[in-house]
C-alpha cells in the first residue's frame, strides 16, 4: 500500500533520473573535454579520464537541483584536477624521499660490503685474548708497536708476531 504522505510527482523516479543524466552527459560531455583541454591545459587522456571520473561523481547527485548545469559539471571537474594533483604531489614529495636516503645501502655490493665487515668483526672477537688486543691497539687505536709493547709490558718483536697471527686467522676466517 503506497504511502500517502508521499507525493508521487515530486519524488523523482529512478527512470526520470537515468534519463535526465543521459541528456546532460549527450549535451555537455564534449563541452567539458574541450573546457578541461583549454583551460587546463590538460593533454586530451588526461582530460577524457577527469571527464569519466565527474560523471561517475554525480551519479550520486540529483540532477533536478542544478539550476546551471556547466558551471556545476566544471566545478565537479576542476574540483577532481585538484584532488588528482595534489595527490600527485604527495606522490612525488614521498619518490623524492624515498630516493634521498642512502640508495647505496640497498645496492647489493653494499649488502656484500656489511655482510664483510659483520664477519670480519666477528673473526676478530674470535681472536685470542692476547692477539685481539694487539691487533685492536695496532689498527684501531692510534698506537705505533712500541707504545703497544709498553702499554702491555711485551717486547716488540711480539707486538709484531701477534699482528702477524691475527691477520693470519682472520684472512684465514674470511677465505673459509
Amino acid at each position: 500500500m503506497a504511502d500517502p504522505h508521499v507525493n508521487v510527482r515530486e519524488a523523482p523516479d529512478a527512470a526520470d533520473e537515468a534519463r535526465s543524466l543521459k541528456a546532460w552527459h549527450a549535451s555537455h560531455s564534449a563541452w567539458l573535454r574541450a573546457f578541461l583541454c583549454r583551460t587546463l591545459r590538460l593533454q586530451p587522456s588526461d582530460a577524457d579520464d577527469i571527464v569519466q571520473d565527474t560523471w561517475l561523481r554525480i551519479i550520486r547527485t540529483s540532477l533536478a537541483d542544478v539550476d546551471h548545469p556547466r558551471a556545476f559539471l566544471s566545478r565537479v571537474a576542476i574540483n577532481l584536477f585538484r584532488d588528482r594533483h595534489r595527490r600527485e604531489k604527495v606522490r612525488q614529495a614521498h619518490l623524492r624521499l624515498v630516493y634521498a636516503s642512502d640508495c647505496n645501502s640497498f645496492e647489493p655490493s653494499a649488502m656484500a660490503e656489511q655482510e664483510g665487515e659483520l664477519e670480519l668483526e666477528r673473526a676478530i672477537l674470535d681472536l685470542p685474548e692476547n692477539i685481539r688486543d694487539v691487533f685492536v691497539l695496532s689498527r684501531f687505536c692510534p698506537m705505533t708497536n712500541a707504545d703497544i709493547a709498553t702499554h702491555l709490558g711485551i717486547s716488540v718483536k711480539t707486538v709484531e708476531w701477534r699482528i702477524g697471527k691475527a691477520i693470519e686467522l682472520c684472512s684465514g676466517r674470511l677465505r673459509g
